[in-house]
C-alpha cells in the first residue's frame, strides 16, 4: 500500500487534469479546435510553440503539419492558462504520448516559444531542426510569428497615422 501511495504522489498534477477531446478543426499551426464531451467544442492554444502565421512563409506548411498530426483523432490535454483573447493554452498528447508542441518544433514547423516556456529541452530540440534545415528552417531570413505580428502592428500604426494627415490636409 505504501509504495502504491507513493507512486501516486509522483505522478504530475497534470496527469490528473488531462482531458480526452477528439480534434474537429484546425486554425492555423498552433490553433486546434477539439470537441468535449456533451458535444461542446473548445479552442485550444498549443503551450510553448508559436507557428508561423498563414500570411507568414511556411503558415499553411505548419497548419497542415498540424493536421496531419491530430485531425479527427482523440487527444488529452492539459490546459495551462487562458490567452488574451479566451483560448485556453494546452499541452497537447496524441499518438500514445507524444507531445504535439515538441513534435511541431522537431519538425521545423514551429518555434520554441521561449517567452511562455521554462522547458529548455525544447530549444535545443529546435536546434536541432535549424541545424538539419527542416521545415521553416529551409529559408535562411525565417522571421518569427512574435516580430512578424510587430511589424504587422507597425505598418498599420503607419497607415493610420497616413490617413489621418491626409485627412488633416
Amino acid at each position: 500500500m505504501r509504495i502504491f501511495l507513493c507512486a501516486l504522489l509522483c505522478l504530475p498534477l497534470s496527469f490528473f487534469s488531462q482531458t480526452l477531446a477528439k480534434v474537429v478543426g484546425i486554425s492555423d499551426g498552433d490553433t486546434i479546435t477539439v470537441l468535449l464531451d456533451g458535444n461542446i467544442q473548445k479552442k485550444l492554444r498549443l503551450a510553448e510553440v508559436d507557428c508561423p502565421e498563414k500570411r507568414q512563409p511556411f503558415g499553411k506548411n505548419a497548419k497542415q503539419f498540424t493536421s496531419d498530426q491530430v485531425f479527427a483523432k482523440q487527444i488529452r490535454f492539459a490546459e495551462m492558462k487562458k490567452d488574451r483573447y479566451g483560448r485556453s493554452v494546452a499541452k497537447v498528447y496524441y499518438d500514445n504520448g507524444k507531445y504535439l508542441s515538441e513534435e511541431i518544433i522537431k519538425a521545423g514547423y514551429g518555434w520554441w516559444y521561449y517567452s511562455y516556456s521554462k522547458d529548455k529541452n525544447l530549444g535545443k530540440i529546435q536546434d536541432t531542426a535549424k541545424n538539419k534545415k527542416l521545415g521553416l528552417w529551409q529559408d535562411k531570413k525565417a522571421v518569427s510569428p512574435w516580430e512578424f505580428r510587430k511589424e504587422q502592428r507597425e505598418n498599420a500604426k503607419k497607415k493610420r497615422l497616413q490617413k489621418q494627415m491626409e485627412l488633416l490636409r
